[in-house]
């Protein structure tokens, strides 16, 4: 682990990664509960009582997922105030890259003119902005880089059924991007611990089997039912059940870590899968909504891009300040579920 000196008292103290900008994106083309109707049978209140959802934004016609990475990273590097120069590793966290590879990453890379720097993918679902967040902390508290961009980036519906068939999916999800700018910390702020799991024996009940490995050739020509291979699977009570868990245990470990309560907490940001699965969580944990951070009514269920972008509203809002302990929690496919803890 590298240490540095501090001036004023001359002792060595673990370096540690900061936040340093924010900033995120979201598509433009805004799709209300009202404009599912005209789309498939459902209803402004089913969907409204099973997820809290209000609207949710698309992507359209060629827009990807590195339209929207880009100038949410051009934000996040604004507020850091960064050059291209300055960074030395990107990381991106997304399951709806533009190409089967490489990664949005690379894309990105080229798209803001970086040196030819590190840069890769984080497949974590809805995790993966955290697992992202914890991948690019380790890097800087070893010293082997010092400027970090981490980006939540999904251009996911154009992967889901906008029919009566697949409404369970496609009334949940949207597109957008969040990124945030990682630097050693110079005071007591900083992400202080992180904390990721997986338990791959239930994955089937959130997944996309294709395109993938495992089945046959995949370069003869796409059946019908091979294309349903290739839309997302949610069982949505098992997942409802395994979130409503996983949240708090992985909250309180962040807690514990950090010898913190829950009352030391000003914010606790969760990943925006469902409203019903948050107030859940309040009601396990016996705290109020206040304590949480939420924005699905306005994009729906971004995936890697939720936390950042849930991050940069809360943040633009007035809700975090300076010294306070911000918790960031996910869970999702894999399954996956992860914490980090924050002094802003």
């Amino acid at each position: 682990m590298k240490l540095e000196q501090t001036e004023s008292t001359g002792v060595a103290r673990m370096r540690k990664s900061a936040i340093k900008g924010i900033g995120y994106h979201v598509p433009a083309q805004v799709i209300t509960n009202h404009d599912l109707i005209d789309l498939m049978e459902t209803s402004e209140e089913w969907i409204k009582t099973r997820s809290g959802i209000e609207e949710r934004h698309w992507v359209k016609g060629d827009e990807a997922a590195s339209d929207l990475a880009f100038p949410a990273s051009k934000r996040a590097m604004d507020m850091a105030g960064v050059s291209p120069e300055d960074i030395d590793l990107v990381i991106v966290a997304t399951i709806s890259a533009d190409y089967f590879f490489p990664g949005v990453s690379a894309q990105l890379q080229d798209m803001l003119g970086l040196r030819n720097v590190a840069a890769f993918d984080i497949r974590a679902a809805c995790s993966a902005f955290v697992y992202s967040i914890s991948i690019a902390d380790q890097f800087i508290r070893t010293g082997m880089y010092n400027t970090a961009l981490v980006v939540g980036a999904e251009a996911q519906t154009k992967f889901i059924n906008k029919s009566t068939e697949g409404r369970d999916i496609a009334v949940l999800f949207g597109d957008g991007a969040g990124a945030a700018i990682l630097q050693p910390s110079i005071d007591e702020s900083g992400i202080l611990s992180t904390h990721l799991h997986c338990q791959g024996k239930d994955m089937k009940n959130l997944w996309m089997e294709g395109p993938g490995s495992s089945g046959s050739n995949q370069i003869n020509k796409l059946t019908i039912e091979q294309a349903r291979t290739y839309e997302p699977f949610m069982n949505g009570r098992e997942v409802f059940k395994n979130a409503v868990v996983r949240f708090p245990e992985v909250i309180q470990e962040a807690l514990d870590k950090n010898n913190l309560s829950i009352d030391d907490v000003s914010l606790i940001i969760p990943h925006q899968a469902n409203l019903r699965i948050i107030q859940s969580v309040a009601k396990r944990m016996g705290v109020g909504m206040d304590k949480f951070y939420t924005n699905i009514q306005k994009y729906g269920n971004t995936t890697a891009a939720s936390i950042p972008i849930a991050l940069c509203e809360a943040f633009d809002e007035g809700k975090i300040k300076a010294g306070d302990y911000l918790i960031l929690a996910a869970f999702g496919a894999g399954y996956t579920w992860a914490s980090a803890a924050i002094r802003w």
